[in-house]
């Protein structure tokens, strides 16, 4: 069996995210999550509006999606004309945060990986915890309906 690296992995989900949201929503996104920049794509919302989209997807559920600061300050950079998306995934659904539209976050400082693929190695770092409720766009799992990646987490328990 031939087993992807983390980052491997991430690409893809990444990949086809994009691939999704071009198909099926209009939107027009190049991924970009190969080069050092501060988000995985760029392009034009369904609306045509100028865009960027960073992604996480998380192996975990936990009731705040982490930001670092570092990350979120080099997205607010970006020229004002462009809508800046934190997109989460985890195993309990998928959570959107339009970053133009939150105001007054409370900074926390948070033991972390130094990076998310390679070595144990754990630094501070200044993070926002966001709330499900500061989501713009909040798709649930449940019973009903499983959330797309939740076959690809059970297996990597």
């Amino acid at each position: 069996m031939i087993f992807m690296s983390k980052i491997q992995t991430t690409n893809k989900f990444e990949k086809a995210f994009v691939m999704m949201l071009n198909t099926f929503d209009d939107w027009q996104l190049q991924w970009v999550g190969d080069q050092n920049l501060c988000y995985d794509a760029i392009g034009l919302t369904p609306k045509g509006n100028k865009c960027v989209v960073e992604m996480k997807f998380r192996k975990k559920y936990y009731e705040t999606k982490m930001l670092e600061v570092k990350k979120y300050n080099a997205l607010m950079e970006l020229d004002s004309d462009i809508v800046k998306i934190y997109f989460v995934s985890d195993p309990q659904g998928s959570y959107w945060f339009w970053l133009d539209k939150l105001k007054k976050l409370k900074t926390f400082e948070k033991s972390c990986p130094t990076t998310s693929y390679w070595g144990n190695n754990k630094i501070q770092k200044e993070v926002f915890l966001l709330s499900e409720d500061l989501a713009s766009i909040v798709d649930k799992a449940g019973e009903d309906r499983v959330n797309i990646w939740k076959d690809y987490f059970d297996k990597r328990k």
